[in-house]
């Protein structure tokens, strides 16, 4: 719907591969495109807090208070020539004045929620050319121990978040979710998928949906124990990996990363514990609940894709109706 979506799009369309995105339209200045604020338009939120983290970090300090001296930060150098007392944005992501951001990008893995081995061979070229970066201003020692500090930071982000998500598992496998993904209105393909049934999860029938196919993070119309984990991981894991990756260790930590990480894995815990409480209780009352009848419309889910499939095209999902592999990025 155009209230949630809007968002979304004006970041997700065609200002992606516009040029005055960057260098704004009125006002078509290389100048002001070297600004860290420039990218902030974007790059901030709950979901991908990059400008946040780097704000708040030392560096992000250190532009905000000598940013108004010319003799600090000569924006109007070429990056190539640039010569600034701190890294901007632009600097370190944009080294040399290409355009290719995440070129000098650590190993990005779906914005730091993904699981990944970031010690793998696999990622040597893309780590060496981040530690590349940070040699401008410091030793490679420092920033390979501050790479090391980022990854062991994820490996911990990744074992609270892989508990997190187990406990919602097992519920919903005991057929104690409230509600099911049988109660809920369909998601956005049409199908009824339990939510968190993603990456390892997609071979698995017992989640819902066929062999390969993938579930979606609901941020609604789903149980409280699946929005806990969706926060999780899209918030609080990547405040983790974007606060270490920006040297911004607050908000690594107090700031909703590994502190926020802990109260959601307890608020899972405790959730979990309720639900089976609940249905042992039922069970002696011979209580059989039905679940509310507003799961099944969803929250204004009736204006998006799912319903629609659903009622203009019983048995079939988004992926039935796609002519060809790739059709749904372009429609």
């Amino acid at each position: 719907p155009p209230g949630d979506t809007a968002g979304c799009t004006f970041c997700h369309t065609s200002p992606e591969e516009r040029c005055s995105t960057c260098h704004q339209r009125h006002q078509f200045n290389p100048a002001v495109a070297r600004k860290s604020e420039q990218c902030k338009t974007c790059h901030w939120g709950k979901d991908h807090r990059d400008w946040e983290a780097y704000d708040i970090s030392i560096h992000g300090t250190v532009y905000q208070v000598n940013k108004w001296d010319p003799t600090q930060f000569d924006m109007s150098k070429k990056l190539a020539d640039a010569d600034y007392v701190g890294p901007t944005c632009q600097y370190c992501h944009m080294r040399g004045g290409h355009h290719n951001v995440q070129r000098l990008s650590t190993v990005y893995t779906s914005m730091g929620m993904s699981n990944a081995d970031r010690g793998a061979p696999l990622w040597k070229e893309k780590r060496d050319t981040w530690v590349s970066v940070c040699d401008d201003c410091h030793s490679p020692r420092f920033a390979r121990e501050n790479l090391q500090a980022m990854d062991e930071a994820c490996k911990d982000a990744g074992l609270k978040y892989t508990e997190t998500f187990k406990v919602a598992e097992n519920l919903m496998l005991d057929g104690m979710g409230e509600p099911m993904p049988k109660d809920l209105a369909p998601d956005r393909s049409g199908q009824h998928i339990w939510s968190l049934k993603i990456g390892a999860y997609h071979e698995g029938d017992k989640y819902g949906g066929k062999k390969g196919e993938s579930g979606e993070f609901r941020m609604s119309n789903c149980s409280d124990i699946e929005r806990v984990c969706f926060e999780s991981v899209g918030y609080w894991m990547t405040y983790i990996f974007k606060g270490m990756a920006h040297g911004s260790w607050n908000d690594a930590t107090y700031c909703d990363g590994s502190f926020g990480m802990d109260r959601w894995l307890v608020k899972a815990k405790a959730a979990s514990e309720q639900a089976r409480r609940f249905t042992a209780l039922e069970k002696k009352a011979g209580i059989n609940w039905v679940p509310a009848e507003f799961w099944r419309k969803g929250d204004y889910l009736d204006q998006l894709s799912g319903m629609k499939i659903v009622k203009e095209f019983p048995g079939k999902t988004i992926f039935d109706l796609c002519p060809e592999p790739g059709w749904l990025d372009t429609h």
